[in-house]
Order: structure tokens, then C-alpha cells, then sequence
């Protein structure tokens, strides 16, 4: 953990002493970079206790604050409050039924309100009547970018190819006039990203899955799961590097980013500069879809298994309610800690690290009382991280009742032994269905262009994911974009046969 400390305290330095290190030199940063480096590791001293907060050592202190964010039931008496509180408009003239003509921006436009978009991320000093350009507008401009135009550059973006007087459907979207040469820079679009604080981008998420939640979309049987996936950075080779104790410290460019382990992938390295993207979804039990809900961002090489209870906790400060998540190996509760302070329950295929206890089945975790008993025994409960097993032996059945204690007792592990027993026939459809967890990364990846990070900071990456997380579940509410089933020659006679 020293190398961890070492890291946070040279970033934290970096950023103190050299606010606008974005805009140096690379000769510079390098230099800059090597001395702090060297400095703080010359006066650390390896023998200290380290009593540095966890999230602070992940990078993630100002991802999993509850305080400010709105949960789902305060969300909608604000929605419906709102609603019931505005100035009834007498004119029947909307521009967006004319101009808008593609579906799915249609249906978006009236989703949205604008109203309830500036009062999430209205500021201390906001006052309408001294901008030209609203929160709004700047939100509308994200998700049409990362809607309709994923793959093309922000500069580009706002130009008069994308946001010209000629484009009335992308004018008319976002909210400008189309009597006036009004545009948004690249950089008004960057300065919003960068003061969209993380409370705020919880606060539009909660406002979309509000929406997403009333769509029906998830049904009323599903359970949740929690993956990660790689974003790399343009990071490329480290500006500051040393060894301690076996563990190496890199400093790069974009100071919150580090090197980690990629999963196997055939076409890339076995190892990624950047971020990692830590994701909570909803998975339909009966469809097997899964949907985004709430991400955190974390330097790429921290293990998964530490953002298990700040993501778990972040979701239940969002009002979600959360039974049972199930994960890949990574991500595990084998001492109960998550099970008691939330209630929540993981599970998680079974680990081959975990010793299998003497007298049961390996392949299907069935348990025996000793090593001559043949009749199978039974889950009755689970308390103090200890599961109890009882013989179902009738009277009669066993000819070793008399001596054998009719029970016994397994300690929970990560395992066949977990909160809840490998045996259990719904925890295995759990974890076959634990693999639709990846499918929303390939969403925001391919659907709104998450593969290609433009921005560099953390916190800038941080805000395009949620606006990708949110652009996904708008798609997915608008509906536009399913496939339509073929149907093949042999249905087509039995429908003929149905219709005649």
C-alpha cells in the first residue's frame, strides 16, 4: 500500500503546485515530474501505519459522496411538483413536432425538460436572465453528439456542418434560435463538462432512470450485476517512473491515469494506460438485457474487488433497491463485510483458490455429513458467516443415526460456500447470466463512442461516461433501433397456413 500512498501524494502535490500543468511543455512535465517524485519517496518514511482513506488511495474521494444526490421517490415528487408549478403557455406553436423529424430525437426533445435540466445544474449565482446559453442547451449538445455523432471530434462537432443555420433539426434539439447565428464553441462544451460536478451527473442519472423505471423497459423480475472494462488514455509512455519494494510508481501526463492489467483481448497488449470503468447494471432476469445504472472511474491498476461497497452504496443513496449482484471472481464478499452494512448479497462463481472443506462434491457442492454417509443433507440457515446443514435421513433410512450428529456446520468462503450455497439451482442461473453484464460496454463504446477518450483529466472522462450511460438508456427508451426478426421461408408457409 506505501506505493499507493507515494502516488497519492506526489498527484496531490502536482495538482497543488502546478494548477495549469495541462498547458506545460512535456520537456517540463517530465522534469517536474521527476523531481517531486524523487523528493517524496527521499522523505517517506516505509515504517508509518498508513491511515489514508481507501477512496483517497483509489482515486475515487469525490466519486461516492451521498450528500446532494437526489434519490428516485424524492426525484419524482420533484418531477411532479415542478410539473404542477408551471405557467400554462397559450400558444399551441411547437417547433419541435415541425423541425424534428428523426424519431428518436423526437422522442428525447419531449422527454426532456429543459426546466428540471436547469434546476439539477443550476449553480449558487445562476440567473436565466444574464445567459444566452442554459445548462440545458449544453446538455441537449452532449447527448446529440453522443447520440447521432459518436464517432466525429468535438471541434468538428461544433461547426456549421453539425450546428449551422441549415441544420434546423440539430438547432431546434438542442434550443437555439433559428433566426440567429448563435453556435457553442468546443470549449464552452469542455468548461461544461469540467463543472459538471459528480453530485450533479448522479442527479441526471437519477432523473433519466426515473423515466427509464416508468418505461417498463426492466419488467418486474431482474437482479443487478457489477463489471468493469478498460478506457485508454492517449497516455502513452509514463513522464516519471521508479521501483520501490518490487511495485512501480508512473507518473504520466494526465496525472490521475495509471498502467494495469488489461483482460485477455487477442488484438491489444496485455496491458492498458488509463482508466477503468467500473459499472452497476440491471440485468432482466426473463430477457437477459442489461442496462447502465451508475459507474465509477478509477486509475486501471486497482484491483475490481475494492469498488464493490462504493458502488453498492452509491446505488442504494440513488434510491435503488439491490438484493442480489452477481459478479465475475474479481469482485467478492468472502468475510460478509458488504452483507452486514447493506444487506446486499453477492455472488460469484466459485473460485478455484477456495479449499473445497472434506465431504462434499466439488461439482455440484453437494455436502455429506462424514466420508461413509451416502444421504445427502440439507441447507437450514446461514448466520455469523457460518452455513448449517441438517440430515434428511427418515427413520429408519440411516443405519448410522444413532452415532451421527445429524448436522454440521461450513464457515463461508469464496467458494462453493458463499452467503448464498453453490447448490442453490437459482444462484447457477445467476451466474449464466452474469455474462449480459458486458453487453452495456459495448454499448457506450460503440453506441455513443466511449472506445476513443477525447478528454484528460479524470474527471472529464467521468462526465462522458455518464452522458454516454444516459444517451444509452435513451436510446434504449426511445426504441427505434431494434432489429427487426427475419422470417424464414418455413415460417412464412405456416403463417400462410395460419391466415388461409
Amino acid at each position: 500500500m506505501h506505493h499507493k500512498n507515494i502516488k497519492l501524494i506526489v498527484r496531490k502535490q502536482l495538482k497543488n503546485q502546478f494548477p495549469r500543468w495541462k498547458r506545460l511543455p512535456k520537456k517540463n512535465k517530465k522534469e517536474l515530474a521527476r523531481k517531486v517524485l524523487a523528493e517524496v519517496v527521499s522523505e517517506y518514511d516505509f515504517k508509518q501505519e498508513i491511515d489514508t482513506p481507501i477512496d483517497q488511495l483509489l482515486a475515487i474521494d469525490g466519486q461516492h459522496s451521498a450528500k446532494g444526490i437526489i434519490r428516485l421517490d424524492e426525484m419524482a415528487r420533484l418531477i411532479e411538483k415542478i410539473n404542477s408549478t408551471k405557467i400554462i403557455k397559450f400558444s399551441n406553436y411547437n417547433r419541435s413536432h415541425i423541425y424534428i423529424s428523426d424519431k428518436e430525437l423526437r422522442f428525447i426533445d419531449k422527454l426532456i425538460d429543459n426546466h428540471m435540466i436547469n434546476r439539477l445544474l443550476a449553480h449558487a449565482g445562476y440567473s436565466p436572465s444574464m445567459l444566452e446559453l442554459f445548462p440545458s442547451h449544453l446538455f441537449r449538445a452532449e447527448l446529440l453528439k453522443a447520440i447521432k455523432y459518436p464517432e466525429i471530434s468535438y471541434r468538428k462537432f461544433c461547426t456549421e456542418e453539425y450546428l449551422g443555420l441549415d441544420r434546423k433539426q440539430n438547432r431546434v434539439f438542442i434550443g437555439l434560435p433559428l433566426h440567429k447565428k448563435t453556435m457553442i464553441d468546443h470549449t464552452q462544451l469542455c468548461k461544461f463538462r469540467s463543472r459538471l460536478s459528480f453530485v450533479q451527473q448522479v442527479n441526471l442519472l437519477v432523473y433519466i432512470l426515473h423515466h427509464f423505471r416508468q418505461s417498463g423497459l426492466l419488467g418486474d423480475c431482474h437482479l443487478h450485476g457489477i463489471d468493469s472494462t478498460e478506457l485508454a488514455n492517449y497516455c502513452k509512455m509514463p513522464t516519471a517512473s521508479l521501483e520501490i519494494n518490487g511495485k512501480k510508481i508512473r507518473i504520466y501526463n494526465d496525472i490521475d491515469c495509471d498502467c494495469g492489467a488489461r483482460r485477455n483481448k487477442r488484438d491489444k497488449s496485455t496491458y492498458v494506460v488509463g482508466y477503468r470503468l467500473h459499472t452497476l447494471t440491471a440485468i432482466d432476469a426473463k430477457t437477459g438485457l442489461s442496462f447502465p445504472l451508475v459507474s465509477l472511474l478509477a486509475p486501471a491498476n486497482h484491483h475490481d474487488s475494492h469498488f464493490l461497497p462504493f458502488l453498492v452504496n452509491l446505488a442504494q443513496a440513488m434510491g435503488i433497491e439491490i438484493k442480489l449482484v452477481t459478479a465475475d471472481e474479481a469482485y467478492h464478499d468472502k468475510d460478509g463485510s458488504l452483507f452486514n452494512d447493506t444487506g446486499v448479497i453477492v455472488t460469484t462463481p466459485p473460485s478455484t483458490k477456495a479449499l473445497l472443506p472434506e465431504n462434499v462434491d466439488s461439482t455440484s457442492g453437494t455436502v455429506f455429513c462424514n466420508d461413509s454417509c451416502e444421504v445427502t443433507m440439507t441447507h437450514v440457515g446461514f448466520e455469523k458467516q457460518v452455513h448449517e446443514y441438517k440430515c434428511v435421513a427418515g427413520i429408519g433410512e440411516c443405519l448410522r443415526s444413532d452415532t451421527c450428529p445429524q448436522y454440521r456446520y461450513i464457515p463461508s468462503d469464496s467458494g462453493l460456500f458463499q452467503q448464498i450455497p453453490y447448490e442453490t439451482e437459482q444462484i447457477k442461473l445467476a451466474h449464466d447470466i452474469r455474462k449480459n453484464c458486458e453487453r452495456p460496454f459495448n454499448l457506450l463504446k460503440n453506441q455513443t463512442g466511449l472506445e476513443t477518450i477525447r478528454v484528460r483529466s479524470q474527471h472529464a472522462t467521468m462526465t462522458r461516461c455518464t452522458l454516454s450511460s444516459i444517451a444509452v438508456l435513451l436510446i434504449k427508451m426511445a426504441g427505434t433501433r431494434k432489429k427487426k426478426k427475419r422470417i424464414r421461408p418455413q415460417q412464412l408457409s405456416i403463417l400462410d397456413m395460419k391466415a388461409a
